[in-house]
C-alpha cells in the first residue's frame, strides 16, 4: 500500500467528527512567528445592525455575569480586544473566500449556534488584501471543468444575491455587476485550443460563442482584428463586479449569524503528533492542532485560541501559514517534505483615461498578447494589466507599481489592438497580490493528509474572487458532511500535488 493511500483512509477515519478524542504517544507544542488603492464606486456599509447587536450582547453578558456572582463564565466567552478563547471552526484569512466558507458553514449548520466559527484577519484596513485590490472579474470560459462550474454556481451565487446575503433592516445588496461578458482572441496558435476550450465550456452549461474574425469586427468595430485567428465571447454570467460589495456583503451577513471575527496574524499552532507505520515500514508523522495563537495588530500580546477545525484561506499567506504546521519541513524524499506550492505573485492594475475609447458596448477582452483591459464606470475609463513572463516576476516584499512595465509591456499591445488607446492617460495605479499556485495554477481544496483537522481553500491564481460563492460551500460540505455534496471537486484536493499529477488550466489571466 503506498504512503498516500494510507494517508487518504486514515485521514477520512480520523476526521469523523468535530470534537474527536486525540490518542497521541508524542506531544509537540510548535509556535512559530512569522498605500490602500481602491477602485469602487461601492457604498459603505451601514454598521447600525452591528452596532445595535453589539450592545444587545454588552446587556446580555452584564445581566447574566450579574445573576451568577461569584462565577468567571460568561455568555460567547469574549475578552475585549481578543479572539474567543475557544472556537469550533478558524478560518484564517479575513478575505472573500474566508467569509464565504464562515457564511456556508452557519448556513449548513444543524442547529442555530451549532457551530462556532470564527474569522481572524491580519490586515484591519485590507489594505493590501486581494480582494479588493482586484480587477472584479467573473467568467466561465476557463479549460478545466471544474473551474467552470465553480463559476457557474457562482454566478447563479451572485444575480439573486439578496436572496442569500440579505440582512433585516439593512440596505440592500448591489454588487454593480456589469454583464458585458468577457472577449478572448486567439492567434492561428492558439485557436485549435480555443476550439477545445469551448467544446468543454459548452457541455459543462456555459453559454460562450465563436467569432471569426469577421464577425468580431462586425460586432466590435473598434476593435483591429490583425493576427487574431478565432474569439471567444461569453454571451451570459460574465463581466465585472465591485469586489468590496461582495466582500463586505458576505461579512455582514455571517456576523448577522453568528460569527465572530477578530484582527490579528496567525504566528503559529500547537499541536499534537502520533506516527503511525506504512507497509513498508515507514513512519508517517500524523498531526493534529490543538491551539491557533493569533497576535494582536501593532502588539506583541497573543492569544491561543483552541479549535477543533482550521480552514486556511490565508491567500497569498496561506503558503506561509502551512509552514507554521511544520508542513513541508518533513524528511527528504517524503510527502512530509512538499511545501502547500502557493506564494504571492505581484500583479499591477492601470486606470486610463480615454475618452474615444471602445465605450458602453466594451467587453472584459484579454488579448493572445496577455495584455487585458475592460470598461470602469461611464466616464471613458478602463483599467488594464497583463501577467509578466516567469523570469519578469517583480519582488513581492512591497505593493508598489512599476510604472515602466505599461510603457514597455502593455501600451504597445493595447494600442495595436485598440487604436484608440494610442491616446490615453493613466490616472492612477495600484498592485495586488495573486495567490499563485505554482504547480498547476488551480485552487487547492481539502484536507491536508498530514495534519487531520486542517482544511485549504487557497491557490486559485488570480480566480478566487469570482468563485467565492461556490468555494465557500464546498468547504462548508467538505467540513460538515464529509464530502462534496453539489459540485465534485475533488479533482482539486491535494493527491494530484503528492503524486505529482498537475491539473493545468490553461485560460490563465
Amino acid at each position: 500500500m503506498t504512503t498516500w493511500r494510507l494517508l487518504a483512509r486514515t485521514g477520512s477515519a480520523i476526521n469523523t467528527g468535530m470534537c474527536l478524542p486525540s490518542r497521541t504517544i508524542i506531544q509537540n507544542d510548535y509556535c512559530s512567528s512569522s498605500g490602500f488603492r481602491s477602485f469602487s464606486t461601492g457604498k459603505a456599509m451601514r454598521t447600525d445592525f452591528f452596532k445595535d447587536l453589539d450592545s444587545q450582547l454588552k446587556a446580555f453578558r452584564k445581566k447574566a455575569s450579574s445573576a451568577m456572582p461569584g462565577s468567571d463564565w460568561h455568555p460567547l466567552d469574549l475578552t475585549v480586544g481578543l479572539p474567543p478563547e475557544r472556537t469550533d471552526i478558524l478560518i484564517v484569512g479575513g478575505g472573500v473566500v474566508g467569509w464565504s466558507i464562515a457564511y456556508w458553514l452557519k448556513k449548513k449548520e444543524k442547529v442555530r449556534d451549532g457551530v462556532r466559527v470564527l474569522v481572524v484577519e491580519k490586515d484591519p484596513t485590507y489594505s493590501q488584501a486581494s480582494t479588493v485590490l482586484s480587477a472584479g472579474g467573473i467568467r466561465q470560459q476557463f479549460s478545466l471543468p471544474e473551474n467552470i462550474h465553480l463559476s457557474l454556481a457562482s454566478a447563479e451565487f451572485m444575480r439573486n444575491i439578496n436572496e442569500h446575503l440579505s440582512v433585516l433592516n439593512d440596505d440592500p445588496v448591489d454588487l454593480q455587476f456589469n454583464h458585458s461578458g468577457y472577449l478572448f482572441l486567439a492567434s492561428e496558435n492558439g485557436a485549435a485550443i480555443m476550439e477545445e476550450n469551448y467544446s468543454t465550456q459548452r457541455y459543462a452549461g456555459a453559454k460562450v460563442t465563436l467569432l471569426s474574425p469577421t464577425q468580431l469586427k462586425e460586432k466590435f468595430p473598434w476593435i483591429n482584428t490583425d493576427g487574431v485567428a478565432l474569439a471567444s465571447y461569453g454571451l451570459e454570467n460574465e463581466g465585472w463586479f465591485d469586489p468590496w460589495m461582495l466582500l463586505n456583503a458576505f461579512r455582514r451577513k455571517a456576523m448577522s449569524m453568528g460569527v465572530f471575527q477578530c484582527f490579528g496574524e496567525v504566528t503559529g499552532f500547537r499541536y499534537k503528533t502520533h506516527s503511525m507505520p506504512t507497509e513498508d515500514g515507514d513512519l508517517v508523522e500524523l498531526k493534529r492542532i490543538r491551539y491557533v495563537n493569533v497576535r494582536m495588530p501593532n502588539s506583541l500580546q497573543y492569544q491561543p485560541v483552541e479549535c477543533a477545525i482550521v480552514v486556511n484561506a490565508a491567500g497569498a499567506s496561506s503558503g506561509k501559514v502551512a509552514e507554521l504546521a511544520g508542513i513541508g519541513s518533513g524528511p527528504k524524499h517524503t510527502i512530509a517534505a512538499i511545501p502547500v506550492p502557493v506564494e504571492p505573485r505581484k500583479r499591477y492594475i492601470y486606470v486610463l483615461h480615454s475618452p474615444d475609447g471602445p465605450g458602453l458596448d466594451s467587453p472584459f477582452l484579454i488579448d493572445y498578447s496577455g495584455v487585458y483591459f475592460r470598461r470602469e464606470g461611464l466616464g471613458g475609463n478602463y483599467i488594464t494589466g497583463m501577467s509578466p513572463e516567469e523570469e519578469e516576476e517583480p519582488e513581492t516584499n512591497d505593493l508598489e507599481v512599476d510604472h515602466e512595465f505599461f510603457q514597455e509591456k502593455i501600451w504597445p499591445h493595447l494600442a495595436s489592438r485598440v487604436p484608440a488607446f494610442e491616446s490615453l492617460k493613466v490616472t492612477s495605479a495600484w498592485a495586488g497580490y495573486y495567490d499563485y499556485n505554482t504547480f498547476d495554477q488551480n485552487g487547492i481544496l481539502g484536507l491536508h493528509p498530514l495534519v487531520n483537522n486542517m482544511y485549504f481553500a487557497t491557490g486559485f491564481s488570480g480566480h478566487g474572487l469570482q468563485q467565492s460563492p461556490a468555494v465557500g460551500r464546498a468547504l462548508a460540505e467538505l467540513i460538515l458532511d464529509g464530502d462534496f455534496m453539489t459540485l465534485n471537486l475533488s479533482a482539486l484536493g491535494f493527491q494530484r500535488i503528492f503524486s505529482k499529477q498537475p491539473t493545468l488550466e490553461r485560460n490563465i489571466v
